[in-house]
């Protein structure tokens, strides 16, 4: 076989290697990944009983300024209606009692209905930070599980980036060029073998001369339907 071709064939199983760790990395990750979007969730859950126990506890809060300024009026009223001398002055001032009175009550129904609230909102916030614990825990065990098979992928990965590496640095610069020219568009696929007279690129049937010079490997020979790189797939390769 033709020296260049044999290392084009090498550089290309060799980034096809490259290509496949991301998809292994993510599939390792995958059950990660929900135990991660799992606890966000709950933490967002969390937040979110935070901001509405806020929000109710600021509502209480204005209610019991405001039955504080009631109670005051009420007094002032009560002091009024002593001194007044008028039927009309009395019935006025009966007025602006019982309104007072209804905004007072309508005001402690009010902060019940928030004390309420409030409680119910703790109560749940309580328990999604139970549940919390309990996904925090399983991302870390997950996390731990995973860590030797990142590892060992990782240390693939060197090796493999080390092996092109010494490929590259040994190879003619105008056939790699020739190759990465190739690469920018047919990706894993720039090198392919021939299987049945036909391009396992493209899938397109070869004509008998360029196959003729594919079976001889003594030069690169490319697709003439596509551009891809060639080569005669071997009987070993077909068996496996």
């Amino acid at each position: 076989m033709n020296k260049y071709l044999s290392e084009l064939i090498e550089l290309s199983q060799i980034d096809k290697s490259i290509d496949g760790f991301e998809p292994r990395i993510e599939s390792i990750q995958r059950a990660l990944n929900v135990a991660i979007e799992k606890e966000s969730a709950i933490k967002s859950a969390i937040e979110s009983y935070d901001e509405e126990i806020k929000e109710a506890k600021l509502k209480r809060g204005k209610n019991e300024l405001h039955l504080a300024e009631l109670a005051e009026k009420l007094k002032e009223l009560s002091k009024k209606t002593a001194i007044v001398k008028t039927a009309r002055e009395v019935k006025a001032l009966g007025l602006e009692e019982e309104i007072a009175k209804e905004q007072s009550d309508f005001a402690n129904e009010e902060i019940q209905r928030l004390d309420k609230l409030i409680d119910s909102k703790n109560l749940y916030k309580e328990e999604e930070s139970l549940k919390l614990e309990e996904a925090s825990k399983e991302v870390e065990e997950i996390r731990a599980s995973i860590a030797d098979e990142l590892a060992e992928i990782e240390k693939e990965k060197k090796s493999v980036y080390a092996n092109k590496q010494t490929l590259t640095g040994e190879m003619d610069q105008k056939i790699l060029s020739f190759y990465e020219k190739i690469k920018k568009w047919a990706g894993n696929t720039t090198v392919v073998p021939v299987k049945k007279q036909a391009c396992y690129g493209c899938f397109m049937k070869i004509n008998d001369k360029v196959y003729s010079s594919v079976i001889k490997e003594e030069e690169i020979v490319t697709c003439p339907h596509c551009g891809r790189i060639l080569y005669k797939e071997k009987e070993q390769e077909i068996k496996e």
